[in-house]
């Protein structure tokens, strides 16, 4: 799992919280705790996967154009993170003469394949207006 993953969910719900669903980079990045330039990045690949739309000029920003009920972390998880999960290193070397160390990577591939399958699967139940519902009973607490 990435931090950009964690970043465009924040960023997300901030903007489906605020009544015009609109904010400006300087406002989502204090919101997120981390440097404006970063969130201009995940944001840019927000804007390329459709989650939002810019505006240019004197209260431009971003502005989410996608119904928070409608998009689920599987969603953005796809955008942002898809194939995060799987390690870029794993022991063993198919050419090796020993079962172990010649299977090792294909096995492990298949394993973290599986859990990536399981975690869009559970990723696909949340939705970032449940999201912002979750913080908003939170808050009534």
């Amino acid at each position: 799992m990435n931090s950009e993953f964690i970043i465009a969910v924040h960023s997300l719900v901030f903007m489906a919280y605020r009544p015009d669903g609109m904010a400006s980079s300087e406002e989502i990045a204090a919101n997120v705790c981390t440097h404006p330039a970063r969130i201009r990045k995940v944001l840019g690949c927000l804007r390329k996967e459709g989650f939002v739309a810019t505006r240019e000029g004197s209260g431009g920003g971003y502005r989410l154009v996608r119904d928070p009920a409608s998009v689920t972390l599987a969603d953005v998880y796809r955008a942002m993170a898809a194939g995060t999960l799987t390690p870029s290193w794993c022991s063993g070397d198919p050419d090796m003469d020993c079962m172990v160390g010649s299977n090792m990577q294909e096995v492990m591939n298949a394993v973290f394949c599986g859990a990536e399958t399981r975690l869009e699967s559970y990723f696909s139940e949340i939705t970032i207006g449940s999201m912002l519902n979750r913080i908003k009973e939170r808050q009534q607490v």
